[in-house]
């Protein structure tokens, strides 16, 4: 029997609704709308509720919605159903997203930031099926996790569990979480264009002194800055024979690896389960982070854990927030018996 889920995901550029059918162990897309971020809260759930009810009618067959699922970034407090302020979200102070859902469609519906409804859905629908401990890692934008143990969900005592991103991996490093030397720092797509321009300016800087010490005239820079480079330009470079690009994923191996270990020892979870840019690139760097983690783990941990690319892939956000309204069933239907 298949039930008829809605889903919605807020960004701080874009949100989207989403229509779900879930059966069994699978999901199937049945429609999607997406715009630009409103500028008010207000505005972004009125537009919303109706783009949701617009697909149910539409493209839900008259079925009614079993529930509703919310994905945002945190801060955020998943008990009360409330956004707390999100870097990426200015004006989302303490905002209330769930009462107009139950008010509009008179349905279960439930809030988990986005790491955490990714790692639902790859639980329920993904590489982690049939796992009762399993990390999700975003591996994205940022770097954080979502925790699914002893077969449910590990939010934490204030929704915070998973933000993995601001361990710290060295003491120098590129900025990630507002720390430098950070997991995010070395593991996320604007780390890794911070890591690969730090690496051409310290190769800039060593030609420039090199070539004064001969007697030569200094380079001029070249503007290779971050903004000239995205995680995919430097993996292609990586594949096409760049030296410093070469070097650059051998350090996002290792630091990946390294953040790996402390998940393992520290957790003990059947799997792990890692989207974006790993999935994109799991053939490069599968190598190194199993040789940095055969290093840095516990044999023991290591053994029962498997480390996996999403299996959702990049269709993972699409169902990150039907996988949060498929709890708030699960989570209703718990309270009623």
């Amino acid at each position: 029997m298949s039930t008829l889920l809605g889903g919605l995901d807020i960004g701080g550029t874009k949100c989207a609704a989403v229509l779900g059918r879930a059966e069994g162990d699978r999901i199937e897309i049945v429609g999607k709308r997406s715009f630009p971020t409103p500028d008010t809260p207000e505005e972004a759930m009125a537009s919303l509720c109706g783009e949701l009810a617009g697909l149910a009618a539409s493209a839900g067959g008259g079925e009614p919605l079993a529930a509703v699922g919310v994905s945002c970034g945190g801060p955020l407090d998943s008990r009360r159903g409330r956004i707390l302020s999100p870097p990426n979200l200015p004006g989302w102070d303490g905002i209330d997203v769930l009462t107009p859902l139950r008010e509009r469609f008179g349905v279960p519906a439930a809030l988990q930031n986005d790491a955490n409804a990714c790692a639902l859905a790859e639980w329920r629908w993904g590489a982690g099926r049939g796992a009762s401990s399993m990390i999700f890692l975003t591996f994205g934008t940022g770097m954080g996790a979502g925790l699914i143990l002893n077969g449910a969900l590990y939010a934490g005592a204030s929704d915070m569990a998973g933000e993995v991103g601001h361990i710290r991996l060295a003491e120098e490093g590129p900025v990630g979480y507002g720390k430098a030397g950070s997991f995010e720092g070395f593991c996320s797509g604007g780390g890794i264009a911070r890591l690969f321009a730090g690496l051409k300016e310290a190769a800039a800087e060593t030609a420039a002194r090199f070539s004064a010490g001969a007697g030569g005239m200094a380079p001029q820079s070249g503007g290779s800055g971050e903004a000239a480079w995205t995680a995919k330009d430097v993996f292609e470079a990586a594949a096409a024979g760049d030296a410093l690009a070469r070097e650059a994923v051998g350090i996002i191996g290792r630091k990946l690896g390294r953040g790996l270990a402390v998940l393992v020892d520290t957790l003990n979870p059947e799997r792990i389960v890692i989207g974006s840019i790993y999935a994109r690139q799991e053939q490069v760097l599968r190598p190194i982070v199993l040789e940095e983690l055969r290093r840095e783990a516990l044999p023991g941990t290591l053994a029962a854990c498997r480390i996996l690319p999403s299996e959702l892939g990049e269709h993972v956000g699409d169902a990150a927030s039907l996988s949060v309204a498929l709890h708030a069933l699960g989570e209703h239907e718990r309270g009623n018996n």
